[in-house]
Protein backbone atom coordinates (compact mmCIF):
# COMPACT_ATOMS: atom_id res chain seq x y z
CA UNK A 1 0.00 0.00 0.00
CA UNK A 2 2.78 2.35 0.94
CA UNK A 3 4.43 1.66 -2.50
CA UNK A 4 1.29 2.46 -4.19
CA UNK A 5 1.15 5.61 -2.42
CA UNK A 6 4.85 6.54 -3.70
CA UNK A 7 3.16 5.89 -6.89
CA UNK A 8 0.68 8.15 -7.03
CA UNK A 9 2.47 10.76 -5.94
CA UNK A 10 4.85 12.59 -8.17
CA UNK A 11 6.99 15.65 -7.69
CA UNK A 12 5.73 19.30 -7.29
CA UNK A 13 4.92 21.05 -10.66
CA UNK A 14 5.53 17.21 -12.58
CA UNK A 15 2.55 18.76 -14.47
CA UNK A 16 1.72 22.34 -15.89
CA UNK A 17 -1.79 23.13 -17.03
CA UNK A 18 -1.73 26.17 -19.23
CA UNK A 19 -4.54 28.30 -20.19
CA UNK A 20 -4.58 28.59 -24.20
CA UNK A 21 -5.07 32.24 -23.89
CA UNK A 22 -1.69 32.50 -21.23
CA UNK A 23 0.61 30.57 -23.68
CA UNK A 24 1.83 34.29 -25.41
CA UNK A 25 2.87 35.82 -22.05
CA UNK A 26 6.45 36.30 -21.18
CA UNK A 27 5.91 34.94 -17.85
CA UNK A 28 4.66 31.41 -18.87
CA UNK A 29 7.38 31.14 -21.29
CA UNK A 30 9.66 31.60 -18.45
CA UNK A 31 8.14 29.38 -16.37
CA UNK A 32 7.69 26.64 -19.06
CA UNK A 33 11.41 26.97 -19.90
CA UNK A 34 12.58 26.94 -15.77
CA UNK A 35 9.99 23.65 -15.36
CA UNK A 36 11.22 22.08 -18.60
CA UNK A 37 11.03 18.46 -17.74
CA UNK A 38 7.43 18.77 -16.66
CA UNK A 39 4.45 17.55 -18.34
CA UNK A 40 2.37 20.28 -20.69
CA UNK A 41 -1.04 20.03 -20.61
CA UNK A 42 -3.29 23.05 -22.24
CA UNK A 43 -6.72 23.73 -21.42
CA UNK A 44 -9.34 26.37 -21.79
CA UNK A 45 -10.20 27.80 -18.69
CA UNK A 46 -8.30 27.34 -15.26
CA UNK A 47 -11.24 26.65 -13.07
CA UNK A 48 -11.91 23.15 -15.44
CA UNK A 49 -8.64 22.16 -13.23
CA UNK A 50 -8.73 23.83 -10.27
CA UNK A 51 -12.21 24.07 -9.45
CA UNK A 52 -13.59 20.54 -10.30
CA UNK A 53 -15.33 18.57 -8.02
CA UNK A 54 -13.96 15.85 -5.72
CA UNK A 55 -10.95 16.74 -5.09
CA UNK A 56 -8.48 15.98 -2.29
CA UNK A 57 -6.89 18.93 -0.60
CA UNK A 58 -4.58 17.03 1.65
CA UNK A 59 -3.25 14.95 -0.95
CA UNK A 60 -2.62 17.03 -3.52
CA UNK A 61 -0.73 19.19 -0.99
CA UNK A 62 1.88 16.57 -1.52
CA UNK A 63 2.16 16.72 -5.00
CA UNK A 64 0.58 20.12 -6.34
CA UNK A 65 0.78 21.28 -9.79
CA UNK A 66 0.87 24.56 -11.46
CA UNK A 67 -1.58 26.24 -13.28
CA UNK A 68 -1.69 29.20 -15.42
CA UNK A 69 -4.20 31.39 -16.23
CA UNK A 70 -5.62 34.67 -17.50
CA UNK A 71 -7.25 37.13 -14.86
CA UNK A 72 -10.18 38.36 -16.74
CA UNK A 73 -11.50 40.80 -13.88
CA UNK A 74 -11.58 41.80 -9.70
CA UNK A 75 -8.07 42.40 -9.42
CA UNK A 76 -8.60 44.58 -6.51
CA UNK A 77 -10.58 43.73 -3.37
CA UNK A 78 -11.91 45.59 -0.71
CA UNK A 79 -10.06 44.80 2.57
CA UNK A 80 -11.55 41.66 4.70
CA UNK A 81 -13.31 42.85 8.08
CA UNK A 82 -11.45 40.35 10.01
CA UNK A 83 -8.04 41.70 8.65
CA UNK A 84 -6.09 44.28 10.04
CA UNK A 85 -5.36 48.20 8.02
CA UNK A 86 -3.21 49.14 10.19
CA UNK A 87 -4.90 52.46 10.34
CA UNK A 88 -4.89 52.54 6.49
CA UNK A 89 -7.76 54.14 4.36
CA UNK A 90 -8.41 52.34 1.28
CA UNK A 91 -7.70 49.26 1.88
CA UNK A 92 -7.29 46.60 -0.50
CA UNK A 93 -6.17 42.92 -1.22
CA UNK A 94 -5.03 41.40 -4.57
CA UNK A 95 -4.63 37.62 -5.72
CA UNK A 96 -1.70 37.25 -8.49
CA UNK A 97 -1.34 33.71 -7.38
CA UNK A 98 -3.96 31.38 -5.56
CA UNK A 99 -2.84 28.88 -3.21
CA UNK A 100 0.62 28.81 -1.56
CA UNK A 101 3.62 25.93 -1.52
CA UNK A 102 3.14 25.46 2.40
CA UNK A 103 1.15 23.18 4.47
CA UNK A 104 -0.09 24.88 7.36
CA UNK A 105 -2.68 22.84 9.24
CA UNK A 106 -4.79 26.30 9.98
CA UNK A 107 -4.39 27.86 6.97
CA UNK A 108 -7.80 28.79 5.48
CA UNK A 109 -7.09 28.43 1.96
CA UNK A 110 -7.74 24.94 2.66
CA UNK A 111 -12.02 26.40 3.41
CA UNK A 112 -11.71 28.77 0.19
CA UNK A 113 -10.83 26.22 -2.34
CA UNK A 114 -11.37 22.79 -2.84
CA UNK A 115 -7.84 22.58 -4.70
CA UNK A 116 -4.74 22.84 -3.31
CA UNK A 117 -2.56 23.35 -6.68
CA UNK A 118 -1.51 26.82 -7.71
CA UNK A 119 -2.48 29.05 -9.85
CA UNK A 120 -0.70 31.62 -11.21
CA UNK A 121 -1.92 34.57 -13.23
CA UNK A 122 0.50 35.19 -15.64
CA UNK A 123 -1.33 38.78 -16.73
CA UNK A 124 0.00 40.61 -13.53
CA UNK A 125 0.42 44.20 -15.80
CA UNK A 126 -3.49 43.85 -16.26
CA UNK A 127 -3.51 44.04 -12.54
CA UNK A 128 -1.23 47.09 -12.27
CA UNK A 129 -3.49 49.07 -14.73
CA UNK A 130 -6.47 48.69 -12.28
CA UNK A 131 -4.10 50.30 -9.50
CA UNK A 132 -2.90 52.96 -11.54
CA UNK A 133 -6.86 53.81 -12.10
CA UNK A 134 -7.37 53.64 -8.79
CA UNK A 135 -4.20 56.11 -7.59
CA UNK A 136 -5.48 58.34 -9.77
CA UNK A 137 -8.37 59.38 -7.30
CA UNK A 138 -6.81 58.56 -4.29
CA UNK A 139 -3.76 57.21 -1.83
CA UNK A 140 -4.72 53.13 -1.28
CA UNK A 141 -3.04 50.29 0.85
CA UNK A 142 -2.66 46.70 -0.76
CA UNK A 143 -2.37 43.71 0.90
CA UNK A 144 -0.77 41.58 -2.12
CA UNK A 145 0.10 38.41 -0.25
CA UNK A 146 -3.19 37.40 1.42
CA UNK A 147 -3.89 34.01 -0.71
CA UNK A 148 -0.31 32.95 -1.31
CA UNK A 149 3.27 33.33 0.09
CA UNK A 150 4.67 35.57 -2.77
CA UNK A 151 8.37 35.84 -1.22
CA UNK A 152 8.36 31.95 -1.68
CA UNK A 153 7.39 31.76 -5.14
CA UNK A 154 9.36 34.27 -5.84
CA UNK A 155 12.00 32.33 -7.93
CA UNK A 156 9.30 31.24 -9.96
CA UNK A 157 7.11 33.88 -10.78
CA UNK A 158 9.22 37.79 -9.96
CA UNK A 159 6.26 39.11 -9.18
CA UNK A 160 7.91 40.33 -5.67
CA UNK A 161 10.36 42.80 -7.74
CA UNK A 162 7.88 43.79 -9.78
CA UNK A 163 5.60 45.14 -7.09
CA UNK A 164 8.67 46.98 -5.92
CA UNK A 165 9.22 48.53 -9.16
CA UNK A 166 5.78 49.02 -9.55
CA UNK A 167 5.91 50.63 -5.73
CA UNK A 168 8.80 53.10 -6.77
CA UNK A 169 6.59 55.06 -9.52
CA UNK A 170 3.69 55.23 -7.40
CA UNK A 171 4.51 57.55 -4.18
CA UNK A 172 0.41 57.10 -3.20
CA UNK A 173 0.90 53.14 -3.13
CA UNK A 174 1.79 51.62 0.16
CA UNK A 175 1.40 47.46 0.04
CA UNK A 176 2.49 44.82 2.60
CA UNK A 177 3.95 41.91 1.63
CA UNK A 178 3.16 39.81 3.90
CA UNK A 179 5.39 35.63 4.71
CA UNK A 180 6.76 33.20 6.39
CA UNK A 181 9.59 32.80 3.74
CA UNK A 182 12.94 33.45 3.94
CA UNK A 183 14.15 34.21 0.65
CA UNK A 184 15.17 37.45 0.34
CA UNK A 185 18.06 37.53 -1.85
CA UNK A 186 15.25 39.68 -4.25
CA UNK A 187 15.87 42.49 -1.58
CA UNK A 188 19.48 41.98 -1.33
CA UNK A 189 20.44 44.70 -4.42
CA UNK A 190 17.21 46.83 -3.66
CA UNK A 191 17.09 50.01 -2.48
CA UNK A 192 14.46 49.83 0.85
CA UNK A 193 11.00 51.74 0.05
CA UNK A 194 9.13 52.82 2.87
CA UNK A 195 5.94 52.10 0.91
CA UNK A 196 7.08 48.55 0.34
CA UNK A 197 6.28 46.50 3.66
CA UNK A 198 7.73 43.19 4.35
CA UNK A 199 5.33 41.64 6.95
CA UNK A 200 6.55 38.43 8.45
CA UNK A 201 4.26 35.82 10.27
CA UNK A 202 6.45 34.01 13.47
CA UNK A 203 4.96 31.18 15.21
CA UNK A 204 6.74 29.22 18.51
CA UNK A 205 8.92 26.88 17.35
CA UNK A 206 8.20 23.98 18.45
CA UNK A 207 4.10 24.43 16.88
CA UNK A 208 5.62 26.04 13.51
CA UNK A 209 7.77 22.21 13.26
CA UNK A 210 5.14 20.27 13.83
CA UNK A 211 1.83 22.50 12.39
CA UNK A 212 3.36 24.87 9.68
CA UNK A 213 4.82 22.22 7.11
CA UNK A 214 7.69 22.75 4.90
CA UNK A 215 7.76 26.40 6.09
CA UNK A 216 11.06 28.08 7.23
CA UNK A 217 11.83 27.79 11.38
CA UNK A 218 11.25 30.43 13.21
CA UNK A 219 15.24 30.90 13.60
CA UNK A 220 15.10 31.12 9.72
CA UNK A 221 12.56 33.94 9.64
CA UNK A 222 13.78 36.13 12.56
CA UNK A 223 17.00 35.93 10.63
CA UNK A 224 15.22 37.54 7.48
CA UNK A 225 14.33 39.89 9.56
CA UNK A 226 17.41 40.89 11.46
CA UNK A 227 19.08 40.81 7.89
CA UNK A 228 15.93 43.32 6.49
CA UNK A 229 15.58 45.92 9.60
CA UNK A 230 19.49 46.15 9.46
CA UNK A 231 19.58 47.08 5.84
CA UNK A 232 16.96 49.54 6.26
CA UNK A 233 13.45 47.83 5.22
CA UNK A 234 10.32 48.67 6.70
CA UNK A 235 9.17 45.40 8.72
CA UNK A 236 6.36 44.81 10.32
CA UNK A 237 5.88 41.75 12.62
CA UNK A 238 2.30 39.63 12.78
CA UNK A 239 2.08 37.49 15.47
CA UNK A 240 -1.15 36.28 14.45
CA UNK A 241 -2.91 34.01 14.36
CA UNK A 242 -2.41 33.22 18.02
CA UNK A 243 -3.21 29.42 18.67
CA UNK A 244 -4.36 28.15 21.51
CA UNK A 245 -1.44 25.37 22.26
CA UNK A 246 -0.79 23.64 25.41
CA UNK A 247 2.27 25.25 27.52
CA UNK A 248 0.43 28.47 25.55
CA UNK A 249 2.26 30.57 28.12
CA UNK A 250 5.77 29.18 27.70
CA UNK A 251 6.05 28.66 24.17
CA UNK A 252 4.37 32.38 23.73
CA UNK A 253 6.73 33.94 25.22
CA UNK A 254 9.98 32.30 25.15
CA UNK A 255 8.98 33.40 20.73
CA UNK A 256 8.86 36.66 21.85
CA UNK A 257 11.90 36.58 24.04
CA UNK A 258 13.83 34.89 21.22
CA UNK A 259 12.70 37.29 18.46
CA UNK A 260 13.32 40.48 20.21
CA UNK A 261 16.49 39.12 21.46
CA UNK A 262 17.90 38.98 18.03
CA UNK A 263 16.41 41.77 16.57
CA UNK A 264 16.36 45.59 17.61
CA UNK A 265 12.63 46.42 18.27
CA UNK A 266 13.03 49.79 17.11
CA UNK A 267 13.91 49.27 13.60
CA UNK A 268 10.25 47.37 13.59
CA UNK A 269 7.85 49.16 12.31
CA UNK A 270 4.80 48.24 14.01
CA UNK A 271 3.48 44.75 15.28
CA UNK A 272 0.10 42.63 15.11
CA UNK A 273 -1.74 40.57 17.06
CA UNK A 274 -4.74 38.48 16.74
CA UNK A 275 -6.17 35.05 17.51
CA UNK A 276 -6.83 32.40 15.45
CA UNK A 277 -10.51 33.28 13.41
CA UNK A 278 -12.15 32.12 10.33
CA UNK A 279 -15.77 32.34 8.76
CA UNK A 280 -17.96 29.38 9.76
CA UNK A 281 -18.26 28.02 6.58
CA UNK A 282 -14.50 27.87 5.73
CA UNK A 283 -14.34 26.32 9.01
CA UNK A 284 -16.84 23.43 8.17
CA UNK A 285 -14.48 22.67 5.13
CA UNK A 286 -11.36 22.69 7.00
CA UNK A 287 -12.76 20.05 9.21
CA UNK A 288 -13.57 18.06 6.50
CA UNK A 289 -10.67 18.31 5.25
CA UNK A 290 -8.13 17.58 8.77
CA UNK A 291 -10.52 15.65 10.37
CA UNK A 292 -8.00 14.28 13.52
CA UNK A 293 -7.06 18.47 13.45
CA UNK A 294 -6.89 19.33 17.54
CA UNK A 295 -6.51 22.78 15.81
CA UNK A 296 -9.50 22.92 14.15
CA UNK A 297 -11.85 20.81 16.06
CA UNK A 298 -11.31 23.30 19.12
CA UNK A 299 -14.60 24.16 20.41
CA UNK A 300 -14.69 27.62 19.08
CA UNK A 301 -17.30 30.15 19.52
CA UNK A 302 -19.29 31.74 16.67
CA UNK A 303 -20.24 35.33 16.36
CA UNK A 304 -21.29 36.64 13.36
CA UNK A 305 -20.90 33.81 11.12
CA UNK A 306 -17.08 33.98 12.52
CA UNK A 307 -15.57 30.92 14.60
CA UNK A 308 -13.13 32.02 17.46
CA UNK A 309 -12.16 31.23 20.96
CA UNK A 310 -14.52 32.61 23.60
CA UNK A 311 -14.07 35.91 24.83
CA UNK A 312 -12.62 34.73 28.04
CA UNK A 313 -9.93 32.63 26.86
CA UNK A 314 -9.33 35.83 23.47
CA UNK A 315 -8.70 38.41 25.72
CA UNK A 316 -6.61 36.11 27.73
CA UNK A 317 -4.41 34.74 25.09
CA UNK A 318 -4.19 38.62 23.37
CA UNK A 319 -3.37 40.21 26.57
CA UNK A 320 -0.60 37.76 27.50
CA UNK A 321 0.95 38.05 23.89
CA UNK A 322 0.85 41.63 24.66
CA UNK A 323 2.39 41.89 27.56
CA UNK A 324 5.09 40.17 26.20
CA UNK A 325 5.41 42.85 24.21
CA UNK A 326 5.50 45.98 25.93
CA UNK A 327 8.41 44.70 27.19
CA UNK A 328 10.77 45.44 24.08
CA UNK A 329 8.22 47.75 21.77
CA UNK A 330 6.13 50.96 22.63
CA UNK A 331 1.84 50.55 22.63
CA UNK A 332 1.23 52.74 20.12
CA UNK A 333 2.97 50.56 17.54
CA UNK A 334 1.05 47.32 18.20
CA UNK A 335 -2.27 46.37 16.60
CA UNK A 336 -5.03 44.07 17.69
Amino acid sequence: MMKLKKELLTHSFSHIYIEKEAMNYDLTKTILDRFSKSQKILIDNYKEVFSKNNQNFSLQKNSPKIILAVKKDNFLYPGAKVCESFGNENFFYTSSIMNCIYDCEYCYLQGVYSSANIVIFVNIEDLFKEVEEVLKKKLIYICISYDTDLLALENITGFVKKWYDFTLKHKNLKIELRTKSNNISVFKDLTPNENFIIAWTLSPMEFSKKHELKTPTLDERVKGIKFLTEKGWTVRICFDPIINIANFEKEYKEMIDYTFSNIDSNKILDISIGTFRISKEYLKRMRKNRKNSVILNYPFTCKDFVYSYDEKRTNFMINFVKNEILKYISEEKIFI
